[in-house]
């Protein structure tokens, strides 16, 4: 019975640990983490910090060292007591990229939203307001990847359907990409496709901040970042960009 309880407290410690500061010490490295995100452990983050635990987190899935955690638990405590994120995520829908993982999150941390081009209209600025302003996410981060289809879209000027449109939304930041590696500016060059995804993050940054007085003024006050970061599909890899 004793060693029973000394083993729970090891538990609840390393839960307290994780939630607080994002990552688990090897100390606790058998503990699982089933308590997510509080409004309390929410309060205590800072916009560096939430980026900070994304760059933890990302090392964590490098090195095949991610928390271990009670997803069930995580889901019923999250479901009870409510969400309280910190850091909203704005991706592509790419099954290679996915944000949870690469930044070895649980349930209740992240708030995501996922569209083909990781780009943004007044639907998803209008969820960002609500999970910065409302909800307490102390971070946006535009995630792109490299081997972007829907950048490669852009770049050979695909029309289908109501991909079209969309695609037309990355169009300017193919434009204003300059020529990597020689002219063909095609999908068929993947380091253009690369450069030409980077600056598609850096423009849908901008755009979050210059369609958004709710966010800009946020940022403004140093309540919440804005910033991008770019994700390399074959490594895992992600880098953020300044």
């Amino acid at each position: 019975m004793l060693k029973e309880i000394g083993l729970k407290k090891v538990v609840m410690a390393a839960a307290l640990v994780a939630a607080t500061f994002g990552t688990a010490p090897s100390v606790f490295a058998d503990a699982v983490l089933n308590v997510p995100m509080t409004k309390e452990s929410q309060a205590k983050v800072t916009p560096e910090e939430a980026i900070q635990r994304l760059k933890d987190g990302n090392a964590r899935f490098l090195s095949g060292n991610m928390v271990k955690r009670d997803l069930i638990a995580q889901t019923k405590a999250a479901g009870s007591q409510g969400q309280f994120p910190f850091v909203s995520i704005v991706s592509c829908i790419d099954s290679r990229s996915d944000p949870a993982l690469v930044f070895d999150q649980g349930i209740g941390d992240m708030f995501t939203a996922r569209v083909a081009g990781n780009i943004v209209n007044e639907d998803i600025l209008g969820s960002l307001e609500y999970a910065s302003k409302v909800a307490g996410s102390k971070a946006i981060v535009v995630v792109g990847h490299t081997h972007c289809g829907a950048v490669k879209g852009a770049c050979d000027g695909v029309k289908m359907g109501n991909l079209t449109a969309l695609i037309e939304k990355i169009s300017p930041a193919v434009k204003a990409t300059p020529n990597v590696h020689g002219s063909d500016r095609s999908s068929k060059n993947h380091h253009f496709v690369d450069a030409a995804a980077e600056t598609n993050v850096r423009m849908t940054v901008k755009t979050i901040l210059d369609k958004s007085p709710v966010l800009k003024e946020m940022v403004d006050k140093g309540q919440i970042k804005v910033i991008g970061a770019m994700h390399d599909v074959e490594t895992g890899k992600v880098d953020f960009l300044n």
